[in-house]
């Protein structure tokens, strides 16, 4: 579910950056009267994500826009097709058209990236998990269009989890500190209800984790055949996830290793924007 406040906020900052004392255009050429219908119309075909910040542009923009999405975040179309409709005060639809379209295209061009990946895996019972590689500022929304298009969320942030990575095993070693131990030690600071999850490079980097009991271990980088040597080393003691070099047209072997979670950045920081417009009819 996402938190409407916090999407207001996200939008208003956009609206603010985009117009921070009015649409100039608008208030020297549309007359105050003049009234439009637009229509959200996909120029290529994808999965839907954004219709509550594209809801919320033209709505703080003003409140007597009436805002119809007709299709739910998640849905599939193909071109051609009408995923919103819009009506209200011509001069409001004009300047909140532009932000309302950054939101839908960029969140819909996630959903469509992961949709695929996730279909690239399906029968593997593999989840696709997103990264914190999100666009400073929109991680809520990028997130949630990760779920819309199937794949399911890693941490929110730094304070969810613990998450042992590379550099923090540097730390440790650097500071002659046995890793074991020093999990172990973390286990006991934090609340019983919190993960913790490690990243290791190396297979002989496993058992010295495992037996701190960890939750999860992230497999960093490894080939085809580490990740089938991780997995079975691993042997059920933890959730297995695969990172690093994730790609469409890798992801499906990486899934068949027998990994659990296979996390890709791609979902977020190399999705394109979906071919979307907006057709203004003016009455």
């Amino acid at each position: 579910m996402l938190d409407q406040a916090a999407v207001a906020d996200v939008v208003a900052r956009a609206l603010r950056e985009d117009a921070p004392w009015g649409d100039l255009t608008c208030q020297a050429l549309v007359p105050a009267t003049a009234t439009a219908t637009a229509e959200l119309v996909a120029r290529e075909p994808g999965t839907f994500a954004g219709g509550a910040a594209v809801a919320a542009a033209f709505r703080l923009t003003d409140p007597t826009t009436v805002v119809d999405l007709l299709v739910d975040d998640g849905a599939t179309f193909d071109g051609g097709a009408v995923l919103a409709r819009v009506s209200g005060p011509a001069a409001a639809v004009l300047q909140a058209e532009r932000v309302a379209l950054n939101f839908a295209q960029r969140l819909s061009g996630v959903a469509t990236t992961t949709s695929r990946y996730v279909a690239a895996v399906a029968g593997t019972g593999v989840r696709i998990a997103d990264t914190r590689k999100t666009t400073p500022g929109l991680r809520l929304l990028e997130r949630h269009a990760v779920r819309a298009g199937g794949g399911h969320n890693h941490r929110f942030g730094l304070s969810d989890a613990v998450m042992v990575k590379d550099n923090h095993l540097a730390v440790l070693l650097a500071s002659g500190l046995d890793v074991t131990e020093a999990l172990r030690a973390a286990r006991e600071r934090v609340p019983h209800t919190v993960r913790i999850e490690v990243e290791v490079d190396r297979l002989d980097q496993l058992e010295p984790v495992l037996a701190a009991g960890v939750d999860v271990v992230m497999l960093d980088n490894f080939t085809l055949d580490e990740l089938r040597e991780g997995v079975a080393l691993v042997a059920g003691r933890a959730v297995v996830e695969a990172s690093g070099n994730v790609r469409l047209d890798t992801v499906r072997a990486i899934a068949e290793t027998g990994v659990d979670v296979i996390s890709v950045g791609a979902l977020t920081h190399s999705a394109g924007s979906l071919d979307l417009g907006l057709d203004i009819e003016v009455r």
